[in-house]
């Protein structure tokens, strides 16, 4: 019996990891499929998959997300920056320089926790719904809204240092929907996906981590380079409105799903009112509050996926823990794999 839930939602595994769980599917990234990671490892190369933490220009993405704030340390009112020792130790010749910066978690290359998005829903089943997170975890009780300065955030369950704490380390495969597609925008259902996966031989297996490479991020990152501002309506969205595509992420036994573009699917805006409940971002709906499924956002996947498919190769190492900053909802993230 789960305290939190009596009934939990269609098509989800709540309780299947234990009735506390709060790592969904990273419970897959087991000894062995991290074994089956290094194994990728042939050539000892690295790539990073961050965007820079200040890429998109201009106030970014989401009018919530700001972009980094820098400032230097502050000795009294003095800038801790080219401090010269020697103004308290005669003959000491260290120079020293601290900074500090505040930062939006999700503005940029990022992991969702699974305390991102939840959703209303019964869990009792008489007919209330109530705030809900993965596991039948609740708003207000679990998950709060955090103090301003405080030193950890309101997430008092599935908080980013869950996945911290797993180190987020196993195979990463590649899905290069730009390659078939180019960068015009379009929604990608399952028969596109399908027929992508067929074309370059790509399979998944439970405990993989799968990247998604649409060009986005590369567009952005070019963008800021010339100074501009704003992001391009480009590029493959995956279309969480199809449900066969999400049955495909179930089925597949994927641990995280991460893509190079603003939320994964298709992110309405101006959405007309609904006939009857239901999500607005169902693929999200289905990862991060049905299957306890990590999302990674604005990741830099071009080089390496250009790189992958000059070696006829989808899949590398992955290595993509989040900042280990307690009660936090998102975390930038710098991935890394190596082939």
């Amino acid at each position: 019996m789960n305290p939190r839930w009596t009934h939990r939602p269609p098509g989800s595994n709540w309780g299947d990891f234990g009735p506390d769980d709060q790592k969904g599917r990273l419970n897959w990234l087991t000894p062995d499929a991290v074994l089956r990671g290094v194994a990728e490892v042939r050539e000892g190369r690295v790539f990073s998959l961050s965007l820079p933490l200040d890429v998109p220009r201009g106030g970014g993405l989401n009018a919530r997300r700001r972009p980094p704030a820098i400032m230097p340390a502050l000795l009294g009112d003095k800038p801790y920056f080219g401090y010269r020792a020697d103004e308290q130790v005669a003959n000491a010749t260290d120079v020293v320089c601290d900074d500090a910066f505040c930062l939006h978690s999700q503005f940029s290359t990022q992991w969702d926790a699974l305390s991102h998005v939840g959703s209303l829903f019964d869990p009792a089943g008489d007919g209330e719904r109530i705030r809900l997170f993965y596991n039948g975890y609740r708003m207000d009780e679990h998950i709060r809204v955090p103090e301003p300065g405080a030193a950890q955030g309101g997430a008092h369950a599935l908080g980013i240092e869950v996945m911290a704490r797993t180190g987020v380390q196993g195979r990463g495969v590649m899905v290069d929907l730009r390659r078939h597609f180019g960068d015009a925008r379009r929604k990608i259902g399952f028969d596109d996906w399908m027929a992508v996966l067929r074309a370059d031989g790509v399979s998944v297996e439970r405990g993989d981590i799968v990247c998604v490479h649409t060009g986005f991020a590369e567009l952005l990152l070019a963008a800021a380079e010339r100074g501009e501002t704003g992001a391009p309506p480009a590029c493959c969205v995956l279309d969480g409105a199809d449900e066969r595509l999400l049955n495909w992420i179930d089925a597949s036994g994927l641990a995280a799903l991460a893509a190079d573009n603003h939320a994964v699917e298709e992110r309405p805006r101006d959405a007309p009112p609904r006939a009857r409940p239901g999500a607005l971002m169902p693929l999200h709906e289905l990862c991060l509050f049905k299957l306890g499924i990590h999302l990674g956002e604005l990741w830099h996947l071009t080089p390496l996926a250009d790189w992958l498919h000059e070696h006829r190769r989808n899949r590398f190492l992955l290595t993509a823990p989040p900042l280990h900053l307690r009660g936090l909802v998102g975390s930038p993230v710098n991935p890394v794999a190596t082939v």
